[in-house]
């Protein structure tokens, strides 16, 4: 396997840090995966999970997003996007990566795989270039927050007014994940709602890279990008024929303990999409990826990308 890492710019000449897996042998490889990594992490944790598609045959792109990762060109850039439009402008790098994936692998698929906030960019991906891809993989995906997304967002904008666009919000971060640990006990980190792998839920905690408070405008960016892929009329935009795979843990309070990422499946369904698959892994928390049952997780994805291929 070669691993390398790189840069690329966007259309607004950011330098964007991604990395790349792939496998020595040409004539094995049988696809490309493209990460989109969550929220407060970066595209380094998904080495485990590359490994594994790679002794498969896949090809794995991923990029750290804007304020994240090494993408963040230094403490101030920590979880903040843009100065304007950075949900769209975070979707669009992600698209300038396919692009260049095209460029190097002109006959491969290529899935888009988005994890957490990954999925949520993945699912406004879909709704504008989803002619782009083979099909995508949307793990530890959430529901319409409906009311409190748009209370969350007045915040956000109130916030930024009174204390700037790159205010740590506390209070929005607390709004956001406060309540997502009340269900674990007995709690033994904040981030026991991860997994029930303590292994890797305390990697998570040690990484200098994850973990941060993040800015008001992020979650200003955060919620009203929320708003947009969940109206029908975007929805709708989907191409009917795309293969898209949702799974998550049944204890994952983003997907609201599997209720939310059950109502994102219904409405591709009613949209008219063909082929649309959601596993749920008992008493699985979010991220199912670095679970207890991390390898039967890979080897259902794994199955569904060759069903696919």
């Amino acid at each position: 396997m070669h691993v390398a890492t790189f840069t690329y710019s966007a259309t607004d000449s950011e330098q964007i840090y991604a990395k790349k897996w792939i496998p020595e042998l040409s004539e094995y490889r049988r696809g490309i995966v493209q990460i989109a990594h969550g929220m407060a992490e970066h595209i380094g944790r998904y080495d485990k999970f590359a490994q594994a598609l790679v002794n498969e045959g896949y090809i794995v792109y991923g990029n750290d997003h804007r304020g994240h990762g090494h993408t963040a060109n230094n403490e101030e850039d920590i979880g903040y996007f843009a100065d304007r439009n950075g949900f769209d402008l975070v979707v669009d790098d992600m698209f300038q990566l396919t692009n260049l994936i095209k460029e190097q692998h002109e006959q491969l698929p290529i899935f888009l795989f988005g994890h957490s906030m990954g999925s949520f960019l993945s699912r406004r991906f879909i709704q504008l270039h989803g002619e782009e891809i083979t099909g995508v993989i949307l793990s530890g995906t959430g529901g319409d927050p409906g009311i409190l997304g748009k209370i969350g967002a007045r915040l956000a904008k109130n916030e930024m007014i009174k204390k700037g666009r790159r205010h740590r919000s506390k209070r929005l971060d607390k709004l956001s994940f406060g309540s997502y640990n009340k269900s674990f006990k007995p709690k033994r980190t904040d981030f026991d709602w991860l997994s029930r792998n303590q292994q890797e839920v305390d990697k998570y905690v040690d990484d200098a890279l994850c973990g941060e408070v993040f800015t008001s405008s992020f979650f200003y960016d955060l919620f009203t990008g929320l708003e947009v892929i969940h109206k029908r009329e975007n929805i709708l935009r989907i191409r009917k024929d795309l293969p898209i795979y949702l799974f998550s843990g049944t204890k994952d309070p983003v997907g609201n303990f599997s209720k939310g990422v059950s109502k994102v499946y219904e409405a591709y369904k009613a949209a008219g999409i063909e082929d649309v698959t959601c596993k749920l892994y008992k008493d699985g928390r979010h991220e199912m990826l670095n679970e207890i049952n991390r390898d039967e997780v890979y080897e259902d994805i794994i199955t569904w990308l060759t069903n696919h291929t």
